[in-house]
């Protein structure tokens, strides 16, 4: 935990008061009487078990899958850099990462000498503390994306990889993350695509019967039905690209050039990833586009890219 992070952008969710670390275990308000817990290292703002626990479970349990330094290949560095279309040297700057999961973006980030403000409204906040935690440019909290504990107009670049269509509300959540954006700022995010081939998708005739399954159970099942899919789906991506990698019920990754056992991981992770949300919200070109057009950002980009729809935007100045 970086207390300096904690006391230069923080604030208080009662008042909007500045926090203070106390000690290793208590945060709280120089204008008013509230506290902030601080359990095994993470500041919780929000309690522990709420609507994205299938994604603290995932995540607890896939800690390392998905770690560039784990497979030995740029895969999320590739992507984080690619959808965003920062500079790899971020020294200097200070990022907002919303939705951490276990960190494979934080450990690029953080890699690229930035100071890295990062959460995850679920415990995947602890896995991500396993991975990253010791680094000394890191404050990683547990928090909400709708009432973020960080001053607003404050930040020097913000991002939310793969996680607005997981909230209730990816429209307000949006315009909550552009307001902690400084004048001159960037805000980046990547979501899945609202269009009918993608509509057309497995997740969305098995999502509602899954998503009330106990996650236990649901994981279960994907542990035991994925691996002898994964050939098969592999082959279907071979000869139809993405659109015959669609018709298959699983994920897999092969063409990432991960290793057979890797691959299996992963498509089990993002199998269970697909089929256990609470929530699950795609979004066309054209609404992102006027989501960053209400808030006033300039150098909109909106596109499309490997995961749905990318959006960037600028915060002008004055």
């Amino acid at each position: 935990m970086n207390a300096h992070l904690i006391e230069q952008f923080f604030e208080c969710l009662a008042c909007r008061g500045p926090l203070r670390v106390v000690d290793e275990a208590l945060i709280s308000c120089s204008a008013c009487s509230a506290t902030v817990a601080i359990r095994a290292g993470v500041p919780r703002f929000v309690p522990e078990s709420n609507y994205a626990d299938s994604f603290g479970y995932q995540w607890n349990i896939h800690r390392r899958t998905q770690l560039d330094s784990y497979t030995g290949l740029p895969i999320s560095r590739n992507r984080l850099f690619e959808v965003t279309g920062w500079p790899y040297d971020l020294t200097d700057q200070t990022v907002m990462e919303a939705g951490s999961g276990a960190g494979r973006f934080t450990e690029v980030l953080l890699g690229s000498g930035a100071k890295v403000i990062s959460f995850d409204y679920s415990s995947a906040v602890d896995a991500n503390f396993a991975n990253n935690g010791e680094h000394p440019n890191l404050c990683l909290f547990q928090g909400n994306i709708f009432d973020i504990p960080v001053r607003t107009a404050a930040i020097d670049k913000v991002m939310c990889l793969g996680v607005l269509q997981h909230t209730p509300d990816p429209h307000r959540a949006f315009k909550n993350l552009a307001s902690h954006v400084r004048p001159g700022g960037d805000l980046v995010i990547d979501l899945y695509g609202k269009r009918l081939v993608s509509m057309l998708h497995w997740r969305f005739l098995l999502r509602p019967l899954t998503k009330r399954m106990d996650q236990e159970r649901l994981y279960r099942a994907v542990s035991r039905l994925v691996p002898p899919l994964v050939p098969f789906t592999a082959f279907l991506r071979r000869v139809g690209g993405r659109a015959g990698a669609r018709l298959s019920p699983i994920s897999e990754y092969a063409h990432l050039g991960l290793s057979p056992e890797m691959n299996c991981e992963w498509a089990i992770l993002d199998t269970f990833d697909m089929y256990s949300p609470a929530h699950d919200h795609p979004q066309s070109l054209q609404t992102v586009e006027r989501w960053f057009r209400e808030v006033g950002f300039e150098d909109v980009q909106v596109r499309y890219g490997p995961n749905g729809v990318i959006g960037r935007g600028r915060r002008p100045h004055g």
